[in-house]
């Protein structure tokens, strides 16, 4: 029983390692300077959502021995998303709704971009961070290079980045280009 409990307690911590690295990336203002990602609730929701699909995905590698922390860093980032909605204003009336639907279309999106980064479609990715990180259909071309590049880029450094290198807080994304190219 106490071992269970132990167990939880340090998979709780690296889960809460892992997403604080999400977010940090999360907040690193080119996204939204730069790259033109909507600087809003939704905007950021949809960026924070990008990043965790990326570590996610990284965990999947591990098979069964990560499920548990990849359950851990999900829990975690949704207990923070319905946090920082109460915290913007959003009451309980409905909040929970909100949730469910906001962790139905993570999943979603991660069924796209794991799809798209898998068979190496930049087409399939751009079309999909277009219609979820972007939510517009005429997003520069520019934009949607830059960032499906950085995606693939990242997904491709954590594919081979050990997860206790990922724990310890070394960089973990790929390098975020500073600027677009037209």
């Amino acid at each position: 029983m106490f071992k269970n409990l132990t167990r939880r307690k340090e998979t709780r911590k690296k889960a809460e390692k892992l997403y604080q690295l999400i977010v940090e990336r999360t907040r690193t203002p080119v996204f939204y300077e730069v790259f033109e990602v909507p600087d809003t609730v939704e905007g950021r929701f949809e960026l924070l959502s990008l990043h965790a699909f990326l570590i996610l995905q990284r965990l999947k590698q591990e098979g069964e021995g990560a499920a548990e922390l990849s359950q851990a860093t999900f829990d975690v980032m949704f207990e923070n998303v319905d946090l920082n909605l109460r915290e913007v204003g959003i009451g309980d009336i409905g909040l929970a709704r909100r949730i469910k639907k906001m962790a139905e279309g993570f999943y979603g999106r991660v069924e796209a971009y794991e799809q798209a980064v898998e068979a190496e479609d930049s087409k399939a990715l751009k079309a999909a961070l277009e219609r979820n990180l972007y939510g517009k259909p005429d997003t520069s071309e520019g934009s949607l290079e830059a960032i499906s590049g950085y995606v693939m880029g990242c997904s491709q450094k954590l594919s081979v980045l050990p997860i206790e290198k990922m724990l310890s807080g070394e960089e973990v994304y790929a390098a975020i280009p500073r600027e677009i190219r037209v």
